[in-house]
């Protein structure tokens, strides 16, 4: 089989929304030292590797919003979409504990290859999806570890980051937290602005109304866990662009 970058889903859906994962898989093409990192088996099934469960919600939602979805077929450890080119942390060396042998003496060449090869089409693959039709709604979704190694247990469910353009994810942040029983994190477990990442390059800088949604991890680890959420988000995405005026 040949191996593609990105997959693309439902590119004939006609609503405005448009569902993005950065981080849906840990493969490690073939091209890339013989489709191994040098890890072992077991952090490739990590949140270092990629979001687990992400991927799953991301079909669930879009499928539901009439929406196509972009998802990247490269773990995040060969190169990370959701970081800016000249980012630091684009390819990374050391990640939770865990050194990356494969990554530990890139040349610039072989950086230029993964930029080229993986980075560039996922990114093209989005603009040109983000751009099919005017007032696109821009929706990333993640997921999160419940605790890096070493640092607090992260209480929060789910969370919603943004930029300064907070029209879409003000609503979607009180409508999540008029949920009983539901942890909330604004700009939680990170901070919602990186200079040159997936949302600032395909919608902050375009003017798009967007959210990012972090789900942790261990309550969409399973395919009828990813379904559910994604059944509970789409109503909610829908009102709060109802709220926006969007």
């Amino acid at each position: 089989m040949t191996y593609h970058p990105f997959q693309t889903i439902g590119e004939a859906r006609t609503s405005r929304w448009l569902i993005t994962c950065d981080h849906a898989t840990s493969t490690v093409p073939p091209c890339v030292n013989g489709g191994t990192l040098g890890l072992p088996p077991a952090d490739m099934t990590r949140h270092i590797a990629f979001d687990p469960g992400a991927a799953g919600v991301t079909r669930h939602l879009a499928a539901l919003l009439d929406a196509p979805a972009v998802l990247s077929n490269f773990s995040r450890l060969v190169i990370d979409p959701n970081r800016g080119e000249d980012d630091p942390t684009l390819i990374m060396q050391l990640y939770d504990g865990s050194v990356i042998p494969a990554n530990r003496r890139l040349d610039p060449a072989e950086r230029d290859r993964r930029l080229e090869r993986f980075y560039r089409p996922y990114h093209r693959a989005v603009a040109r999806l983000a751009a099919r039709q005017a007032g696109t709604l821009y929706i990333a979704i993640h997921s999160f570890t419940p605790c890096l190694k070493g640092r607090p247990s992260r209480p929060w469910h789910i969370g919603v980051l943004h930029a300064d353009d907070t029209r879409l994810a003000r609503p979607l942040i009180d409508r999540l937290r008029s949920i009983p029983d539901l942890c909330v994190g604004e700009n939680e477990p990170y901070g919602g602005h990186l200079p040159g990442d997936s949302v600032d390059r395909h919608a902050v800088t375009a003017g798009r109304p967007n959210a990012l949604i972090e789900l942790r991890n261990d309550l969409i680890a399973h395919e009828d866990d990813q379904r559910a959420w994604a059944e509970r988000l789409a109503p909610i995405l829908q009102a709060a662009a109802r709220d926006a005026g969007l």
